[in-house]
């Protein structure tokens, strides 16, 4: 018997279009290895990814260039990811993330990103980590 295999990706690099392009890629890569995630819950969790990928890319500031990180898995009946950066901390609050009028030009990514998930989690100290979780329908 061969052990339960996780699959698993991982992007890195600087927080600049070429990240969220990594993201794209990287999920892609992870849907062929995991062919039990259904469509609707790849097309919802790459959802989520890329607009929390695009928040990262578009609004982290540093004093510094910023170096960005994800990791996504699917194990256990849930895909779940991780983003890291070294960008001052986000002065969000995921509890007051949500969707702005229709005539706004921009300020859905976090609220369409809770909307998608089961658990979306932000933590900042010394950089952020992003955390999301999506269990998979049946």
């Amino acid at each position: 018997m061969t052990p339960d295999r996780t699959p698993a990706v991982r992007v890195e690099g600087a927080a600049d279009p070429r990240f969220i392009d990594g993201i794209h890629d990287a999920l892609e890569q992870l849907w062929l290895a995991a062919p039990e995630v259904r469509d609707e819950d790849r097309l919802l969790f790459t959802l989520a990814a890329s607009e929390v990928a695009t928040n990262i890319v578009t609004h982290a500031s540093a004093g510094h260039p910023i170096e960005a990180a994800f990791e996504a898995s699917v194990a256990s009946g849930a895909i779940e990811a991780a983003f890291t950066d070294n960008a001052d901390p986000a002065p969000v609050s995921l509890l007051n993330a949500t969707m702005p009028g229709t005539d706004a030009e921009s300020g859905r990514g976090l609220a369409l990103a809770l909307a998608a998930l089961d658990a979306f989690t932000h933590e900042g100290s010394g950089g952020n980590v992003w955390r999301l979780r999506r269990t998979l329908r049946p």
